[in-house]
């Protein structure tokens, strides 16, 4: 039986994209944290002859994102010049990109994804479809007010051009961060909704996607755990087996990316890290994207979901895969488990 079939505990489980503290990350406040000395290190590394890497990578993987932005702040005054400028002159490839990622505040970070995603010629629409299926409202926001500060236009007006038919429908809904908030589930709410969604899909010829769209892109997330439990038990059939049979493509790797991020935010993500590492090559990109910005979320639930879904830890995984300064930073984030 696959983790995705398992509701028994479904409904008591804490959500990623309901709580809002970072105890469950693996990058904490640094307890005394001096800036001044980690502004003075950091330019020693970057101002001498040849990079001290190792200096670089204690320093950014060892102190809070809100701790960071002090640290630019300061390095800024101090030199006249930006530590994201001064880290991509002196570094380069996917170390360089994941330096100048972790000194990104999370909703400038996800906007600059966002953005590379749909510039360009074609676009990643694996990128959108993980970001906004696993972000919760506070987060996009961020990410909306962001690309309006950095682009002059908002973010929806973008996507409207590079998305379209059920996917970019259900896209752009996500884009919006209006789902439902409310920690109450409405049981018969729930039961009529996964009636609905049977008739929509399983029971008749051909599928209503909008009514599948409208449901898992507006409920809350206590509410469409409810809702799977009751869809199970009228089909027989899990939704996301329902959405595997019935729909294809972009929507459906969508709505079943939302289906487990109702489920589990942190399984989603072991799986996208298993799958990024899988076969041959390593799609440093997601390993860079998801590691930084799960460290101060749910990094510490992603490690157990990995293990417990494919035997051995991500610190194992990633040091098989990854290597050099960017292999050592990313072990960094990730923490080993103890």
């Amino acid at each position: 039986m696959s983790v995705w079939d398992d509701l028994d505990l479904l409904l008591d489980s804490p959500s990623s994209l309901t709580v809002t503290s970072n105890v469950r990350g693996t990058v904490k406040d640094k307890p005394n944290f001096k800036v001044e000395e980690d502004v003075t290190a950091l330019r020693k590394a970057i101002e001498g002859i040849g990079t001290t890497e190792k200096t670089l990578i204690e320093v950014l993987t060892q102190r809070s994102n809100a701790q960071r932005q002090l640290i630019a702040k300061a390095y800024e005054n101090a030199t006249g010049r930006t530590l994201k400028d001064d880290l991509e002159g002196d570094t380069h490839g996917d170390f360089e990109d994941l330096l100048t990622a972790l000194v990104k505040p999370p909703g400038i970070y996800d906007c600059h994804e966002v953005i590379a995603a749909i510039k360009g010629a074609g676009t990643t629409e694996t990128t959108l479809t993980e970001i906004f299926a696993s972000r919760s409202n506070r987060q996009i926001q961020a990410l909306s007010e962001a690309y309006l500060a950095e682009t002059g236009k908002s973010v929806i007006h973008d996507l409207k051009s590079e998305v379209s038919g059920h996917y970019g429908k259900a896209l752009l809904t996500l884009a919006e961060g209006k789902r439902d908030e409310s920690t109450n589930v409405d049981a018969a709410k729930a039961k009529a909704d996964a009636k609905a969604l049977y008739e929509a899909g399983e029971k008749k010829w051909g599928t209503d996607e909008d009514k599948f769209i409208d449901i898992l892109c507006h409920r809350s997330i206590p509410q469409l755990r409810q809702t799977l439990v009751e869809y199970k038990a009228i089909s027989k059939k899990t939704l996301q087996e329902s959405i595997e049979s019935e729909m294809s493509g972009n929507l459906e790797e969508l709505l079943v990316a939302v289906v487990k991020c109702v489920k589990s935010v942190p399984a989603f993500f072991a799986e996208r890290l298993f799958k990024s590492m899988k076969g041959a090559g390593t799609t440093e990109s997601v390993l860079t994207r998801i590691l930084v910005s799960r460290s101060e979320v749910d990094l510490l639930d992603i490690r157990a979901e990995y293990k417990k879904l494919f035997g051995n830890s991500l610190y194992s995984q990633l040091e098989s895969e990854v290597s050099g300064n960017y292999g050592d930073t990313l072990m960094r984030l990730c923490g080993q488990d103890k």
